[in-house]
């Protein structure tokens, strides 16, 4: 009788802990890799899309609280992933799913971390986790699989203490395409989209951390699309003879990512070639137009966000990841704002007055999320078509 306390998580001595930059610790259990980690901690609210939310490069050196409780029902797939691997560096959740079920699944959740060699914590209060960063904003804090032996855990503490956090960090330089490529695969459900309808533009993609399904959409609209690294200077650019320009999401500070980048998108500007640029793009492009931004009390991140279209008022349920934001006060007089957050009124969307230049916070791609804003790939298109 005594053996079978061991099966019972809560009776369990505990094996992982996160350590808080207060020096809270909250004790549970490991799955994945045994490793320890630092990083920003944040929450996710979204109710699917696990796997996407791991792989999505823009939470490169977060720690992700699930707030769902049910993390790893579905397992994980082949096609669901949205880069090479998981770019966060740790994962909170609720409780361990023993038992996957879904057809298209080919490994558990503690496998396929263990695969990507990522240290995740369950049977920790996850309500508790998300009402404290949601009071009092987002945190440094260190993740650990430590197994039966804690003397790690003071070490940690340290090294919490002495990480400066994201803000000046360029992430984007870390997880950018080191080749340049062509991507080739549309969306899954291309059956009932007609690309012939589409001429097949030319576009380059400066990658910061795009995600597959920003690449898959622009795909559906049948543009020739080719990543470059996030550094590429403006002659490699031109050498491609884009007749659009796209900025993707990514992770870190974008004034540190724009020291690198934002001469050559103020050429691009001033070669008045069609932009389009989806959350860190949308702050780097900002940037570059002479606005700032700055860091989130707390980030947005989530397949549930509110946004107003203010050219016609509608309302989109959006999908989002970001820890900081633009801020509409330093706008100049040639920027129009078009989108702003239901939730707490921060900038979510800008156009140029006069030039084809667009840009949004938020996530029209989903993956995961609703997909109410697909419009703008359309948007995009249009631009293009119109200036080519």
């Amino acid at each position: 009788m005594l053996n079978d306390l061991d099966k019972i998580p809560q009776l369990r001595p505990p094996s992982a802990a996160l350590i808080l930059e207060n020096g809270e610790i909250l004790w549970g259990q490991g799955l994945g890799a045994k490793k320890a980690a630092i990083a920003e901690i944040c929450f996710n609210t979204s109710q699917t899309g696990y796997q996407e939310t791991l792989t999505d490069p823009s939470y490169a050196k977060q720690i992700i609280t699930f707030t769902f409780p049910h993390i790893g029902i579905v397992g994980t797939n082949l096609e669901d992933s949205e880069s090479s691997k998981i770019y966060a560096e740790g994962c909170i959740i609720n409780q361990s799913i023993s038992t996957f079920s879904n057809w298209r699944a080919k490994d558990d959740l503690n496998t396929f971390l263990k695969k990507n060699d990522i240290p995740c914590i369950f049977n920790v209060d996850t309500r508790y986790l998300t009402k404290k960063l949601s009071n009092e904003g987002a945190k440094k804090a260190a993740i650990v699989y430590f197994g039966n032996s804690k003397d790690i855990i003071k070490t940690l503490k340290n090294k919490v203490e002495d990480w400066n956090g994201l803000e000046n960090l360029d992430l984007a330089s870390i997880v950018s395409t080191k080749e340049r490529y062509e991507w080739k695969e549309n969306i899954w459900n291309s059956n009932n989209i007609k690309t012939e309808n589409y001429k097949n533009y030319p576009i380059v993609c400066l990658d910061f951390g795009t995600k597959h399904n920003i690449l898959r959409s622009l795909k559906s609209f049948n543009f020739q699309t080719t990543i470059l690294n996030s550094s590429s200077s403006i002659n490699e650019i031109m050498k491609n003879n884009p007749k659009g320009i796209f900025l993707s999401n990514g992770p870190g500070d974008p004034y540190a990512t724009s020291k690198v980048i934002r001469s050559t998108i103020m050429s691009i500007i001033d070669l008045k070639i069609p932009i389009f640029g989806i959350c860190l793009g949308h702050q780097i492009l900002s940037i570059a137009l002479n606005a700032k931004t700055k860091k989130m009390f707390q980030g947005h991140r989530g397949a549930n966000h509110p946004v107003k279209n203010l050219s016609n008022n509608k309302v989109e349920i959006t999908s989002q990841n970001h820890g900081f934001e633009v801020d509409r006060n330093s706008f100049s007089d040639e920027i129009i704002e078009t989108h702003i957050s239901l939730f707490d009124g921060t900038n979510e969307g800008i156009k140029h007055k006069s030039l084809p230049i667009f840009s949004v916070q938020y996530h029209p791609e989903a993956s995961p999320g609703p997909h109410d804003s697909k419009y703008l790939f359309d948007e995009f298109y249009k631009l293009v078509d119109k200036n080519a």
